[in-house]
């Protein structure tokens, strides 16, 4: 794997820990402002900007949340340029309300691209396994 292929992994690894742990600010930083997606809170829509995002980061956490973890498997890295689609499957793993282990995998996309800052997700598109 290419150097530039393993820091895209590792950013998007990033991406991934910022989101298990509600870390809006390195979320944030990964992101471009403008960043566009499909998932499926969106409801078959595509959203665009960041507050849409936010939101989820800015619900009250609870005593019980559970702790969950992220993991990247069967990567396809494609680097085009200033540009760079990250596809996987996203295994996550947390506790359900009894605090037994239970795990769900969705297959996402990430679209990267290289700015003068570094590289920003612009888009990305996730759907259930």
């Amino acid at each position: 794997m290419s150097a530039v292929a393993q820091e895209l992994l590792a950013l998007s690894q990033k991406l991934l820990n910022a989101i298990d742990a509600g870390d809006w600010k390195t979320y944030e930083s990964l992101c471009d402002e403008t960043i566009t997606c499909f998932e499926p809170e969106a409801l078959g829509q595509v959203v665009g900007g960041m507050a849409f995002h936010k939101f989820y980061f800015d619900l009250p956490g609870s005593p019980t949340k559970p702790v969950k973890q992220s993991t990247i498997a069967s990567p396809h890295i494609r680097v085009m340029g200033t540009a760079a689609v990250v596809s996987y499957v996203r295994v996550v793993q947390k506790l359900d309300a009894n605090g037994a282990p239970v795990s769900n995998a969705a297959m996402e996309t990430r679209v990267w691209e290289k700015k003068d800052s570094g590289w920003k997700h612009v888009h990305f598109h996730r759907s259930p396994c």
